[in-house]
C-alpha cells in the first residue's frame, strides 16, 4: 500500500538558499512562533558549520533537522522541527532516519540529542536512550540521549 509520501515527500540535506531559507521559514514558526524561543536563541551561528536536512512534500518545506559535529566522533542531532499540518505522519522520524544515516556515512560513532521532554518517545523508538535528569533549555524540559552507531544501523 503506498502513501502519498511514497511520491512527493522529499527529505535530503540542504544545499541551495532556496533550502536555506526554507529551513529557516520552518524553525521561525515552530520555535519562534509557536513555542516562544528567542530568535538568537534558535540561530545561534552554527547553521553554518552544521549541515541542515529539509523536508519538502509537493516542494512545501514541512520540517528540519541540523547535524552538528562535536568531534571526529560524535554527531549532534538539533533543531528537529516540523510544521503543525504536518505533525503525527512520521516526517520527524524520516528526518531522524535522515540525520542518523548522514552521521553514519561521515563515520560517527555515536549521536546526540536534547530531545524536548514530550518527544522522548519518537527518539527512543530510535534506538536513543536518555540520559541523566530531565533539564530545561530555552524555557523547555529535555533530556539529553545517546545512540550508538555502527553496524546496527
Amino acid at each position: 500500500m503506498s502513501s502519498i509520501f511514497d511520491k512527493n515527500l522529499i527529505i535530503k540535506v540542504a544545499e541551495s538558499l532556496e533550502d536555506f531559507l526554507a529551513m529557516r521559514s520552518v524553525r521561525t514558526e515552530v520555535f519562534q512562533s509557536e513555542q516562544g524561543i528567542e530568535p538568537e536563541l534558535d540561530f545561534d551561528g552554527k547553521d553554518e558549520i552544521s549541515d541542515q536536512i529539509i523536508a519538502y512534500l509537493d516542494r512545501q518545506p514541512l520540517g528540519t533537522a541540523r547535524i552538528r559535529y562535536l568531534d571526529d566522533r560524535t554527531a549532534k542531532i538539533e533543531r528537529l522541527a516540523v510544521l503543525p499540518i504536518a505533525r503525527g505522519k512520521g516526517i520527524g522520524k524520516l528526518i531522524m532516519e535522515k540525520a542518523i544515516a548522514l552521521a553514519v556515512q561521515k563515520k560517527m560513532q555515536e549521536v546526540v540529542i536534547h530531545s524536548q521532554e514530550y518527544i522522548q518517545g519518537l527518539h527512543q523508538k530510535l534506538g536513543f536512550e536518555p540520559e541523566g535528569a530531565v533539564f530545561e533549555e530555552a524555557g523547555i524540559p529535555h533530556v539529553k540521549m545517546r545512540k550508538k552507531l555502527g553496524s546496527t544501523y
